[in-house]
């Protein structure tokens, strides 16, 4: 399977969304990463087929998703970033309506409901009340919405706001056992949410994919540029306002911190090892700070 976006745009008036995005993805998990007003989102509503591009094309597997029409949709699982519940029904009977409006034969909805509610481990929960589920659990419970179709494409929207961390660590290996016959684009500002368990990362600032590639081939590119320094109390505020300063940490004789800067800072700068924070970090905090 191939979906290749080619050159997408997206404009509301005189505000550029998306410009010239381009990329071609294939089974496994990609992480769309971005801060809030990237063009996460926007890119999303092209894909799922709720926004139509101002230019460019997508084509699956060589075909144009718009002369594919309704076969296209019928590939697609989504999880928005807010999904909304009907509360008072049990997750048994919401996934029950939602076969019906994916279209699902009601002779096969029982088995497509047993075999989704066994993957995102809710099956002893079958029986609850939406409105009784924790955050996490509900997720899992849009996971399992977005499967019924058993899709080809699955896209989530900033899907873990707001999971504390063990349910965050649930949520990475649904997603992973899920990518086997899937390709799965995963959009999020939080970087851990995609650091461990992507085959690519897309990075976009402004509305441009600026870099791609897989977390070691992003983190290379930092590599040699990220710092350890221990400094005293009244220095912090220095090196936040001189340098990038991704963690600041206190410790019995003073603060560490973890710089990224191509120079090795002034001082008891020891290099450490690069990661994809580091990598975000570079990009978008100088922004940030302006």
């Amino acid at each position: 399977m191939e979906l290749r976006l080619e050159k997408i745009d997206k404009c509301y008036g005189k505000n550029q969304a998306l410009s010239e995005f381009n990329a071609t993805l294939t089974e496994g998990v990609y992480g769309l990463l971005g801060p809030n007003g990237a063009g996460k989102t926007t890119l999303i509503s092209i894909l799922i087929g709720i926004m139509d591009a101002t230019k460019g094309t997508i084509m699956l597997d060589g075909t144009d998703i718009r002369q594919m029409g309704t076969k296209y949709l019928e590939r697609i699982g989504y999880l928005p970033q807010y999904p909304l519940f009907y509360k008072n029904f049990r997750c048994d009977e919401f996934l029950s309506y939602m076969c019906v409006l994916k279209g699902i034969p009601k002779k096969e909805a029982k088995a497509r409901i047993q075999e989704v509610l066994e993957l995102v481990n809710l099956t002893d929960a079958s029986r609850k009340k939406v409105g009784a589920l924790s955050g996490g659990m509900r997720q899992r419970l849009g996971i399992a919405q977005a499967i019924l179709n058993r899709p080809n494409i699955l896209v989530l929207d900033e899907p873990t706001a707001g999971l504390d961390p063990g349910e965050r660590i649930r949520f990475r290996n649904i997603i992973s056992r899920l990518a086997k016959d899937k390709l799965v684009l995963l959009a999020t500002h939080i970087v851990s949410d995609v650091e461990s368990i992507a085959k690519e990362i897309l990075i976009l600032k402004q509305g441009r994919l600026i870099m791609q590639g897989s977390p070691e081939a992003l983190e290379a590119r930092v590599e040699g540029k990220v710092w350890n320094v221990l400094v005293g109390e009244e220095e912090v505020e220095q090196w936040i306002d001189t340098y990038q300063v991704r963690n600041v940490k206190r410790q019995d004789n003073g603060f560490l911190l973890r710089v990224v800067s191509a120079e090795r800072p002034q001082g008891n700068a020891e290099p450490a090892s690069a990661s994809l924070e580091d990598v975000f970090l570079s990009i978008f905090q100088q922004e940030s700070q302006e």
